[in-house]
């Protein structure tokens, strides 16, 4: 497989990424997981978007020395306390900022939310890959919007598996 050009951009779902990987039990080594972006898909530029928890400056800084340009969302709460960090127009926004910037863009999500960004860049050949963490959890809609260009995440655990 030929690598892409290195002008490939991500645009990555942070929660989304790091709740579907848990759920299939283990846990993405950030480093190794950027690197696998840059090899497989030729991204040069990997935004990862986030909500903002003060308590997780350690994975922040793991991430921005990972390369990962972070992107925070001002996160809310539920009544049970657990932060919300819903980063679904910021992603967009900033796929769309980036445009003329980038050949092809990698789309990191199962959210069907992302269906119509992913059915655009599709129809203008500015679509690299949709990666989805899950494939039991991945939407539909990012199904039938990204066609062909649809990956999961779990086939490639045993290159991006954190590992103690």
């Amino acid at each position: 497989m030929a690598v892409p050009s290195i002008r490939n951009f991500a645009f990555i779902d942070g929660q989304n990424l790091n709740l579907g990987i848990r759920d299939l039990g283990w846990k993405v080594d950030w480093p190794r997981f950027r690197i696998h972006l840059e090899e497989h898909y030729g991204v040069g530029r990997a935004f990862y978007f986030i909500g903002y928890v003060p308590e997780n400056q350690s994975l922040y800084t793991t991430l921005q020395n990972a390369g990962y340009t972070l992107i925070f969302k001002e996160v809310t709460y539920h009544r049970d306390g657990k932060p919300k960090g819903n980063v679904g127009a910021e992603l967009v926004l900033q796929a769309m900022i980036e445009y003329p910037h980038y050949e092809r863009a990698v789309i990191v999500t199962g959210d069907g939310d992302f269906g119509c960004l992913v059915r655009y860049l599709y129809e203008r050949q500015k679509l690299e890959r949709v990666l989805s963490p899950n494939r039991k959890q991945c939407s539909a809609l990012l199904k039938r919007a990204a066609r062909e260009r649809l990956d999961f995440l779990e086939g490639a655990r045993r290159k991006i598996e954190y590992k103690n």
